[in-house]
Formats: structure tokens, C-alpha cells, sequence
């Protein structure tokens, strides 16, 4: 058991951390669960271009992920050796609020089925992907790691983050007692190719560049935006997430979550600038600044996996551009 002050944790975290680490074979099986979201895809797309030619992908239709029984019958027939847990029910606050069971319950069931077959089927690693939002509300700037259940969670999303936090927890669970190599990691806010752009429910960078798009196709002389630009928000390109994936697959092993950010701030004014530079909007930026800001800061302390010799690669701007011309050709009408 541990002791009260967590030192059986830290022991098993030390044991574990930096031992039997190595590159991963190019012919392992990986079963990347979500691989046609934002992040699965990004993940997909990393592993293809670093040669692994055995990656098992499975849309919704052919693997229900909230059934345990069509769980446990997957891994019993492919047995994977890895597995990248990306699959999750998400949305924006309209759907948290009011959807709250549905996202408490699908990302449990989805969390237990897969980390436990994982587990009774001998898989050999698998990482757990979460989310900035499983920190309180007022956590501290930038956020550490140890922030966690320190305080009340943002109310608009508690159902979702609660069961990351449970997610986070039941990997630590089965590392504990049995030992198995179940790692999480918790993403900053990601952009890129395949992300939400839908006009009410997608987050700002895809709002913001959608908005200038249509905004330039009619030629209009203002687009108008929400608050004042001051808040800082912290983004990574999703490219740059996947690369931390399989660095985290090869290099860590170790009890505590690890967070995965740019370790860089803009301001949302900036980020307004440059989406509007970007898209070639010709007109005037109107800021409206009796609408809300939002949270004035939200940056994660990243530090941890830096200290690892993980580094981003992709500027904001060349992630813009490269988001911008996938939106041209896959979502604009």
C-alpha cells in the first residue's frame, strides 16, 4: 500500500521510469483507438510516415468501444503488443451541458473496456490520452502535473474531465498492482488537419479561421470578434502531439501523467492577426469588448516532458498555413 507520504509511489515511479526502455519495432501491432479524429488521425499519420506497417484500425461501426464484450473479443482475435487510447466522446460547452450522462458515461466505458482488455491481453504498453481540462478552474499558471484534484473543476465541462481524471487514475490503478506499463498524457489545445470547424461548435483557432475564410469569400469590409484579445491561450499543432506520442511510447514509463504543450502563450489578438494574415482577409478586425474574455490565462507547465528531450517543432504560423489549406480542400463548400 502506499504509505502517507506517497513513497511507495515514488519508488515504483523511480523502478519503472527509465527501465527497459527502447525503440519499438516497426512490424509491432498498434492499436490506435479514435484513429479518425483530430488526434487518431494526426497519430495514424505519424506512425505510417516512421515505417510501422502493422497498425490496427477500427472505425465506430466496426468496434463499438462501449460494449465490453466486442472489446474483449478484439484484443483476444489481433492481440496488439501497443495501444494508443485517443478515442473519446468530445464537444464543445453546449454539448457538455447538455449531454452531461452521455460524456461521463461513454468516456468511462470506452477508458474501462479498452484498459482493462489491454491489461488481460498482454499488451505490452499502452498511453492514455486526457485533456487540459482535468484541472481545477484556478489551477496555477503555467499548470504543473501536481495541480491535479486540487481544486474544483471548470463546471462546463466536470463530466468530461472527471472521467479523464478516472482515466489518469485507473492507469496508475493497474501500474500499482500489477505492474502494467499504462502511461497517460495531457494535451494542450490542439489544431490541425481534421479538427471541428463547424460554425457553433468548434473552439476559437478553427472559429477564428472559418470566420476569416467566409468573411473574405463575400468580401466583407469587418469581421467582428468576441472580447477584448487580451486573454493567452497556449495551442499545439497536432502533428506535433502525435510526434510526442511515440516519444512518450519509447522514452517514458512512469506513474504521474505527463503534460504535452508548446510551452508558448499568444494572446488572442495575435492569434486573430496572424489567422487573418493567413487566410488573406483584406478588411478591418473589430474587437467587441462587451462580450466576455474568458479565462485571462491558461498555460501548462510542460516541463517534465521537455526535461525528457522532447521538443515541438511546428511554428504557429506554418501550422496555420498548413491547417489552412486543409480546410480549402476538405471542409469549405
Amino acid at each position: 500500500m502506499l504509505g502517507d507520504d506517497g513513497s511507495l509511489g515514488s519508488l515504483l515511479l523511480l523502478k519503472i521510469q527509465y527501465t527497459d526502455l527502447m525503440p519499438i519495432d516497426k512490424s509491432a501491432k498498434i492499436f490506435v483507438a479514435g484513429h479518425r479524429g483530430l488526434v487518431g488521425s494526426a497519430i495514424v499519420r505519424k506512425l505510417q510516415s516512421l515505417g510501422f506497417s502493422n497498425l490496427l484500425l477500427r472505425t465506430h461501426s466496426e468496434l463499438d468501444l462501449t460494449i465490453q464484450s466486442a472489446v474483449d473479443a478484439f484484443f483476444a482475435a489481433e492481440k496488439p503488443d501497443y495501444v494508443i487510447l485517443a478515442a473519446a466522446k468530445v464537444g464543445g460547452i453546449h454539448a457538455n451541458n447538455t449531454y452531461p450522462a452521455d460524456f461521463i458515461t461513454i468516456n468511462l466505458q470506452i477508458q474501462t473496456n479498452v484498459i482493462t482488455s489491454s491489461y488481460s491481453h498482454g499488451v505490452k504498453k499502452l498511453l492514455f490520452l486526457g485533456s487540459s481540462c482535468i484541472y481545477p478552474k484556478f489551477a496555477p499558471q503555467p499548470i504543473p502535473e501536481s495541480a491535479l484534484l486540487t481544486g474544483p473543476l471548470e463546471p462546463t465541462n466536470e463530466w468530461y474531465a472527471i472521467a479523464k481524471i478516472a482515466g489518469i487514475k485507473m492507469c496508475q490503478a493497474y501500474r500499482l498492482q500489477f505492474n502494467f506499463d499504462a502511461i497517460s498524457g495531457m494535451p494542450t489545445n490542439l489544431y490541425g488537419p481534421h479538427d471541428n470547424f463547424h460554425p457553433e461548435n468548434s473552439h476559437v483557432l478553427p472559429a477564428l479561421l472559418r470566420r476569416f475564410h467566409e468573411a473574405k469569400v463575400r468580401s466583407d469590409e469587418r469581421v467582428v470578434v468576441w472580447g477584448s484579445g487580451k486573454p493567452l491561450r497556449e495551442f499545439l499543432n497536432v502533428d506535433d502531439l502525435a510526434d510526442a506520442v511515440v516519444f512518450l511510447l519509447e522514452n517514458y514509463s512512469g506513474l504521474e501523467h505527463v503534460n504535452i504543450g508548446s510551452g508558448k502563450e499568444v494572446s488572442i489578438k495575435e492569434l486573430a492577426e496572424l489567422v487573418k494574415e493567413v487566410v488573406g482577409f483584406k478588411g478591418e478586425l473589430i474587437w467587441d469588448s462587451s462580450k466576455p474574455d474568458g479565462t485571462p490565462r491558461k498555460l501548462m507547465d510542460s516541463s517534465m516532458l521537455q526535461s525528457l528531450g522532447w521538443q515541438p517543432k511546428i511554428s504557429l504560423r506554418d501550422g496555420l498555413v498548413d491547417t489552412y489549406k486543409w480546410y480549402l480542400e476538405n471542409v469549405q463548400q
